[in-house]
């Protein structure tokens, strides 16, 4: 073989092995799996009881709750929106369905019913103000869980006298509520819960819609390029409010998924930060805050890195607050990053 023909073979093959490493680079995700990789190796080391199956167990529960708000809330960031509302739905959400038990002596299925429509009307009317209005959705939902973290803690204890509502075990419809939103199955050591299953299928849902719908379509361009999108009769307007509705769904959900488990519900004080947890966990999984990228499956990713994050300094030893900083640290990694995705994006179509 000639030098010529050695130099156009190896030209050829690193071709081939820029093309290769610019496809992967051009995933959203990818960040959120390097970061997972690395703190698995970490946490896995240091804490051997991490990757028991009850170590398992405790990372994918406490990632199947954020994962559901995760992917709702990625959805949105995919469409240039926030919502800051979805941590304080998960709270006021279960209040409403147990006041209805409790109070009024609904059957279970009826209130929980009631719970939902309370909570889609919720998202209707923060969409509304946020495609009518134009205000920026981040000050839209802030205002919503101002207002929502008053009446629910000021009304539950108006109505109910007291901040704990429990006995809705007695509810007609229990049995049934606990088999769809409360079953676990014991493996080894870890329990795992139902929740793990409704993440899965959110994901996967989300995953097809986005993929393989024109709902997808318009996701993305809302989120690219509102204006654009708009003036080639991309219904953006229409899909903002399914987005909002799609968030409110996703809270009254986990809201719901700890009702069930726990038998009842305190009246708590819900703060932003777990409001923001949910978009800490897209942005990791490379969801981009200025709109037009990001994947269910990425918001997953994210969720998963930030359970075990979180699992890992627990089981290791670590003082706790150690996690807000190394949580910190991942989030400005994942937004340098999801910078470098961002360019490689515009250079390589989407698949």
């Amino acid at each position: 073989m000639s030098d010529r023909q050695r130099t156009s073979g190896a030209r050829a093959g690193s071709s081939r092995g820029g093309r290769l490493l610019g496809r992967a680079l051009a995933r959203p995700s990818l960040p959120a799996l390097v970061g997972l990789a690395v703190v698995s190796v970490v946490f896995g080391l240091q804490a051997p009881a991490l990757v028991t199956t009850g170590g398992l167990a405790s990372v994918l529960n406490t990632a199947a709750l954020l994962g559901i708000g995760g992917v709702a809330v990625g959805l949105l960031l995919i469409a240039g929106q926030f919502d800051l509302s979805v941590g304080v739905l998960a709270v006021a959400s279960p209040l409403l369905t147990a006041l209805l038990v409790q109070q009024a002596g609904w059957g279970l299925w009826p209130a929980l019913s009631a719970s939902l429509a309370a909570a889609l009307a919720v998202g209707l009317v923060n969409g509304v103000l946020v495609v009518n209005t134009g205000l920026p959705s981040f000050l839209v939902t802030l205002a919503t869980f101002l207002i929502l973290q008053g009446v629910s803690q000021a009304g539950t204890l108006a109505v109910a006298g007291s901040g704990r509502l429990a006995e809705v075990e007695e509810a007609p419809g229990w049995d049934a509520a606990v088999a769809v939103f409360g079953s676990t199955v014991q493996v080894g050591d870890g329990r795992f819960r139902v929740a793990l299953l409704w993440w899965v299928g959110v994901t996967a849902l989300a995953t097809w819609a986005l993929w393989r719908t024109r709902f997808g379509n318009a996701v993305f361009a809302s989120g690219g390029a509102r204006t654009a999108a708009r003036q080639l009769g991309v219904p953006v307007r229409r899909t903002t409010l399914a987005l909002f509705c799609l968030t409110a769904s996703a809270g009254w959900l986990i809201g719901t998924l700890g009702l069930v488990r726990i038998g009842g519900v305190a009246v708590g004080s819900p703060v932003l930060s777990t409001a923001i947890d949910f978009i800490v966990v897209a942005v990791l999984g490379g969801c981009l805050l200025t709109g037009g990228y990001g994947s269910a499956i990425g918001a997953s990713v994210g969720a998963i890195l930030y359970a075990v994050s979180r699992e890992g300094i627990v089981l290791a030893g670590w003082d706790p607050l150690w996690f807000r900083a190394l949580l910190g640290v991942l989030l400005l990694v994942a937004l340098l990053a999801t910078g470098v995705v961002r360019r490689r994006l515009k250079a390589v179509p989407r698949s």
